[in-house]
């Protein structure tokens, strides 16, 4: 019976534990979890850097796939539109600073890319998930953050190849939003 007893009581504290290992993702109108992650050249960013402007974050499952290549190059190609509506646009995935680097060299990317190596930013925002449940990744969604910290928009639904465009149309609409309010 004692066996039996504890083997219940570790398997309940195990599923519970599982079923909370993942928080859940953060509303319209939530302040956006806070964070401080290495960058792609292991300096120290956190959100709270961007008080004060418009910020995109964006997750990513892994470093030089395609999916995330074409993305990463979409929102390249775009940054001085981004720069010009005064928004930072910063990269999120479960890969370490070394691959974060490599990426952005090789690709040219010219914003931050932010390592969330043991994953919790990834499971602070809802976006973690198991691979063939073997390997935890993050999931290609993205958060606008305004400049009090707030999630201002939320995409679950990503198309690599025209999200750049979409996310840049609806910053500058929540940012004409904000100004006439």
């Amino acid at each position: 019976m004692s066996r039996f007893v504890t083997s219940t009581l570790v398997l309940l504290m195990t599923t519970f534990a599982a079923a909370n290992a993942f928080a859940a993702t953060p509303g319209i109108g939530d302040m956006a979890p806070a964070f401080t992650l290495p960058d792609q050249a292991g300096k120290p960013v956190s959100l709270a850097d961007y008080r004060g402007k418009w910020v995109v974050l964006y997750f990513y499952p892994k470093d030089g796939t395609p999916g995330c290549t074409t993305e990463a190059c979409e929102f390249r190609d775009n940054v001085f539109a981004f720069r010009e509506a005064g928004a930072t646009i910063l990269g999120i995935s479960v890969d370490d600073v070394a691959s974060h680097k490599k990426f952005s060299s090789e690709n040219h990317l010219p914003f931050t890319l932010l390592a969330d190596s043991d994953k919790k930013v990834a499971r602070e925002y809802g976006v973690a998930h198991r691979m063939l449940g073997l390997m935890e990744l993050a999931r290609r969604e993205t958060f606008i953050v305004d400049p009090q910290g707030r999630v201002a928009k939320h995409y679950r639904e990503v198309d690599p190849g025209s999200h750049s465009k979409q996310v840049l149309s609806d910053l500058k609409a929540l940012q004409e939003k904000a100004n006439r309010a």
